[in-house]
């Protein structure tokens, strides 16, 4: 009966098992991840002193704090770049051991080889602007081993479908002595952080921008000559986009901030289609600066607002030569850059919609210009 523990097929150990633990096995997470690095050596603090490279970001949290501590008439609270050493295996550094052979010593005194930047446990340290990029999609592979873009490796995935674009990147990477390289799918998809690949990779050098005055100089030598400049774009998808439009409109060059705003990645690379090969790019220190230089160069400046002054189907600029000027993805245009513009334009729309993404916006003033030109020829 119920309750009888004499019964047959009793049970004799608990239902809920034996506690669970670590059993010891990982006692090791509790020794802690390391000392937390001071603000002079963390390379993202405004009071970072180290002597890397400074970040793009650090660079500009201590422009305003120098900035605001002016308008406040008060000391910066910043660092002072390159007085204190941050590197492994380079002195050692503030509580930083170093083991025979230079490299900085892990547990035990025993050398752990590494090299380079130091960053807090746990936090990743970005690639430095002049690595390689992998370069992935038939495309843009196919289009930069066209246009004789240098390169060092092909990659391609083992088992890929073949067509005539991946038969053509193998062919033309032989030709040129690149080296030609045949993983599995899973270490490409690692390689590039699971963007979509289709199964090709081409690593790249850094991209080489052109210079500002060489691109202008160029331009000029064109029955009609146009640039597209871009204020404060981040997105590189939205950069790889413009300079798609640029080079399907007839743009003869794009010339983009260095600071704070995309650069040619990648990821630019892919959206462009390939199209960065074949149109010049320049990065710019001061982007109003510039632009007053294409003005003096006998350029009329034209930047997109939604609230523009002039309709862009009345732009009867567009036929001489022509700047375009391009907001950034949420706040437009700056100040400083739409007070720079002979005129500011707007796109019409018949819909409710308040303003169009920046490379659209980019593709729609391009494609106008590039028909009252076509009229006027």
């Amino acid at each position: 009966m119920a309750g009888n523990s004499q019964r047959r097929g009793r049970r004799l150990t608990s239902k809920a098992g034996a506690p669970k633990g670590s059993g010891g096995k990982n006692k090791d997470s509790l020794a802690g991840r390391g000392r937390t690095l001071p603000a002079d050596e963390r390379p993202w603090h405004k009071g970072y002193s180290g002597t890397e490279k400074l970040p793009q970001r650090t660079a500009w949290k201590q422009d305003k704090e120098l900035r605001a501590a002016s308008e406040e008439g008060r000391a910066p609270k910043i660092g002072k770049p390159g007085t204190k050493d941050t590197t492994w295996g380079r002195g050692g550094g503030r509580g930083v051991p170093v083991g025979r052979g230079g490299g900085a010593a892990g547990r035990g005194g025993k050398p752990t080889g590494r090299t380079g930047p130091r960053v807090a446990p746990g936090r990743k340290s970005n690639p430095a602007k002049d690595s390689p990029e992998l370069l992935v999609g038939r495309n843009p592979v196919l289009e930069s081993l066209r246009t004789q873009v240098p390169a060092t490796a092909l990659y391609i995935a083992q088992g890929i479908e073949s067509d005539d674009r991946i038969n053509e990147i193998i062919r033309t990477a032989a030709d040129r002595g690149i080296a030609l390289l045949e993983i599995s799918r899973a270490e490409l998809d690692r390689m590039t952080g699971g963007v979509l690949h289709q199964g090709v990779g081409l690593q790249v050098p850094p991209f080489a921008y052109e210079s500002f005055d060489d691109m202008v100089a160029a331009s000029l030598e064109q029955t009609a000559p146009l640039l597209v400049a871009l204020d404060g774009v981040t997105d590189p998808r939205n950069l790889g986009a413009v300079i798609r439009s640029a080079a399907a409109f007839g743009a003869q060059g794009v010339f983009v901030p260095e600071r704070r705003a995309a650069g040619i990645t990648a990821t630019a690379w892919r959206t462009s289609a390939g199209a960065a090969a074949r149109v010049p790019v320049a990065q710019v220190t001061n982007l109003t600066r510039s632009l007053k230089a294409c003005r003096d160069a006998g350029f009329m400046v034209v930047g997109l607002d939604a609230d523009g002054e002039t309709d862009l189907y009345n732009l009867e600029a567009a036929v001489g030569p022509l700047v375009v000027v391009v907001g950034s993805e949420g706040r437009g245009l700056s100040r400083l850059v739409g007070e720079t513009c002979d005129l500011t334009v707007s796109i019409p729309m018949i819909s409710e919609v308040e303003s169009l993404n920046a490379s659209v916006a980019a593709a729609v003033a391009l494609a106008e210009v590039s028909r009252r030109r076509a009229a006027e020829g």
